[in-house]
């Protein structure tokens, strides 16, 4: 029988493509946790999207056995994301661990969301282990790397650790510091009254299936839950019966119960949406716990609006994201009606990947075809009357001259550099309206630059200037900080002289005259072709800025004649060329997807 001295529970953290999966993939193959003939790269990530992108998008926890000084351990990983864009997941999966280890690529050193996740971490009073990883590379730093992390922990270079995810070499070391290090889990007992035997669990993610319903993914904190035990969500307030419960050995292994300190799963065959919610506490119907500190909800940063193609899949475009939402907590979605596009949602993203993600999975799970307007930010708008107003879609911006003032959010960031790309990112961040703070020198042969600048900036392709002008080196991590003045206006795109809602975007002033110019060149390069000239505007300020006319398709309405009268063909030509002016004034513009698509793109 299992003891809960012999479990521990950690995660593993680290910057985007630091190697967590790999290190993963190793310690399932050592334990023995997957057969060597089904072994394969990325085996946690079950998304074709991230094996296809080769990240973490989905946290995943799995359940490891390992004989350490002739004991067995069970030890439960939680392999998290690296990008800024899903660290609410790498939240979730903190809280429900007592361990983490921090890992850092030995020939890129301390990133700036290393930084960031490391914090996380902390606030959740978790035991940091130290790992430097990749140090097989041919370009590995590990000496000085060590030297980094172990200045950034305050602790001896002889504390970290360093591993091969590739060849396996200190994986091993690695596992035996998570029994030695890391605690194992506790039981909380909360007064008198309240025993070691009544179940309390964390629900920290959860899925859906069309057969079983949703199922929670927890972490047990007090007593035991079996299969067909009556039990209830505390903050939902609803009852459920345990139809399995089990453990992930990756996939799902169903168990006779899971005790405190377990991970795994529950099967509540509760197929409303909007019952489970991450956060809840799972406790008995019977002799309800007090619920488990939960966990904040995750506030949007990018809007966009969704359309179907066509309305007839607007049904299917509405369960699709309650669907998706059962997988990932931080999509936040309401519907919404535009006067072109019909009816749609505006969505709530934590970022412009986060965002991609989204869509891309919409399009390949529900095979559905999207018209995705402009991603935006929140303003806040005041009006003469001295009535505040959020605006979340471009489409919605006041017109100019109709309003007092407006607040745009900004955010704090960091950026981790080598010395000699700083010239260059500081000429980046004065063209993205960005003010530096504090920089200082941060390990050997790196700098650390704080800056304030706005979230309109940092959607408007920074991230991918930043690793131009560091030639890939730079790494980012930011936070919101709060709401300031924004000299910001509206731009419209027309095309055949109708507004088209899913262009229009809010832009700086002083960029208004550039961005109209590349919206309109954008559009002209990549719209197809009409049967009749087009014409492309951009419209901001009360004027239209730039325009450009789209030539039309030439169609041979004479090639099947042959001989005769020259006056034939005249009176064919004529007729087309009055059809074509009978179009330009009823005929209506295909846009197709993809061009939506492309013009999103920066």
């Amino acid at each position: 029988m299992l003891e809960r001295k012999n479990i521990r529970n950690f995660s593993i953290i680290a910057h985007i493509d630091h190697g967590k999966s790999t290190l993963a993939d190793r310690m399932l193959e050592i334990t023995h946790t997957i057969e060597k003939r089904k072994m394969m790269a990325q085996v946690l990530d079950s998304m074709e999207l991230e094996r296809e992108r080769g990240i973490t998008i989905k946290m995943q926890p799995v359940r490891m056995e390992y004989e350490y000084q002739g004991e067995p351990y069970v030890l439960n990983l939680i392999d998290t994301p690296g990008h800024i864009d899903f660290s609410y997941e790498v939240s979730r999966a903190l809280k429900a661990v007592e361990g983490s280890i921090l890992l850092v690529d030995a020939t890129q050193g301390v990133q700036a969301q290393t930084l960031t996740t490391l914090e996380m971490a902390r606030e959740s009073g978790l035991t940091i282990i130290p790992v430097v990883s990749k140090i097989d590379s041919p370009i590995a730093r590990t000496k000085e790397v060590k030297e980094e992390v172990a200045q950034l922990l305050n602790c001896s270079v002889d504390d970290v650790l360093a591993v091969s995810g590739k060849t396996g070499e200190g994986v091993d070391e690695v596992l035996r510091a998570v029994i030695e290090k890391i605690q194992p889990p506790k039981v909380e007992n909360e007064g008198p009254t309240f025993g070691e035997d009544s179940p309390r669990a964390l629900v920290f993610d959860f899925e859906y299936s069309t057969h079983r319903g949703v199922i929670v993914y927890v972490r047990m904190f007090n007593g035991e839950v079996k299969k067909n035990d009556t039990l209830l969500f505390s903050a939902a307030n609803e009852k459920f019966i345990a139809l399995e419960v089990g453990i992930f050995h990756p996939g799902q292994v169903p168990q006779d119960s899971l005790k405190a300190g377990e991970i795994g799963y529950i099967v509540t065959g509760i197929k409303q949406p909007g019952i489970a919610s991450v956060g809840d506490t799972v406790t008995s119907a019977k002799h309800p716990s007090p619920a488990l500190p939960g966990y904040m909800n995750p506030a949007p940063v990018v809007w966009a609006s969704v359309y179907p193609e066509g309305q007839d899949d607007f049904n299917l475009l509405k369960q699709a994201l309650g669907r998706l939402r059962l997988t990932d907590a931080s999509l936040s979605y309401e519907e919404e009606t535009s006067g072109s596009l019909g009816r749609g949602f505006r969505c709530g993203f934590l970022g412009m990947l986060h965002l991609e993600i989204i869509t891309e999975r919409l399009h390949r799970e529900f095979n559905l075809d999207m018209i995705i307007a402009t991603p935006s930010i929140t303003y806040e708008v005041e009006y003469p009357n001295g009535e505040k107003k959020m605006i979340y879609s471009p489409a919605l911006f006041p017109d100019y001259g109709s309003y007092k003032s407006v607040a745009e959010p900004w955010v704090k960031a960091k950026i981790i550099t080598p010395p000699e790309y700083v010239g260059n990112i500081i000429t980046l961040l004065y063209d993205h309206e960005g003010e530096v703070g504090a920089s200082e020198v941060f390990g050997e042969n790196r700098n650390s630059i704080e800056v304030d600048m706005p979230l309109r900036e940092l959607m408007r392709g920074f991230f991918d200037k930043l690793k131009s002008a560091s030639s890939g080196y730079a790494s980012l991590s930011y936070k919101i900080t709060g709401m300031r003045p924004a000299d910001v206006a509206r731009l419209d795109i027309l095309v055949a002289e109708e507004p088209v809602v899913a262009f229009t975007r809010v832009v700086s002033r002083k960029r208004i005259q550039e961005e109209a110019e590349d919206a309109v060149e954008k559009l002209h390069n990549i719209l197809p072709r009409q049967l009749f000239v087009v014409k492309i505007q951009s419209q901001a300020l009360g004027r239209i800025i730039s325009s450009r006319s789209l030539s039309a398709m030439r169609k041979d309405v004479t090639g099947y004649l042959y001989g005769g009268d020259i006056t034939r063909k005249m009176k064919l030509l004529e007729k087309q060329k009055k059809g074509k002016k009978k179009m330009k004034t009823r005929g209506k513009v295909n846009i197709p997807h993809e061009v939506f698509l492309k013009m999103m793109k920066q």
